[in-house]
């Protein structure tokens, strides 16, 4: 499927699939600490709120979609950016996330961030294998960081410094 997925920047008319694609991921409780299943509405507020919205699309739709949120409030990170990275199930495991994530990379850089931080559940093997396939390193891990469904769950920390500063 990697050759024949369009890395480009989402759309508006993209929300629903990123919705769809997003609350699947929810659904199999194994990518993040979120139970509620997200709106349309709340994913058309993405275009406004967050940084760069990347899709993977086939001909067949989007398949998959990244976004580099900010990291903090406070202008002191205003260069760092975290990532969200999800592929429909149904397109795992065929190279539409890495080149999604380093896509975002690039498109982070471009932007003028010059680090990308991604939070995984420590149980998520293969997000943690992706992060290091697109040259995250990761730097610690938040011991019991948040409750998924009653469960303590620690969450690695992985990073990818971009331009001057990965120099």
């Amino acid at each position: 499927m990697a050759g024949g997925l369009t890395i480009r920047p989402a759309a508006r008319a993209d929300a629903a699939r990123i919705a769809e694609i997003y609350n699947a991921g929810i659904a199999l409780r194994g990518a993040t600490f979120q139970t509620t299943p997200r709106s349309v509405e709340d994913i058309d507020r993405w275009f406004d709120e967050r940084g760069p919205l990347l899709v993977a699309a086939s001909e067949a739709g989007v398949v998959g979609w990244a976004v580099a949120s900010a990291y903090a409030d406070t202008c002191v990170y205003d260069g760092v950016g975290e990532y969200t990275i999800y592929v429909d199930p149904a397109a795992q495991r065929q190279g539409a996330g890495r080149r999604l994530l380093s896509a975002l990379a690039e498109e982070a850089e471009r932007v003028g961030l010059y680090k990308l931080i991604g939070k995984l559940l420590s149980t998520n093997e293969p997000s943690i294998a992706l992060a290091e396939a697109c040259g995250f390193a990761q730097v610690g891990v938040h011991v019991r960081h948040g409750k998924l469904d009653g469960v303590w769950k620690d969450v690695v920390v992985v990073e990818r410094l971009l331009g001057e500063a990965a120099r």
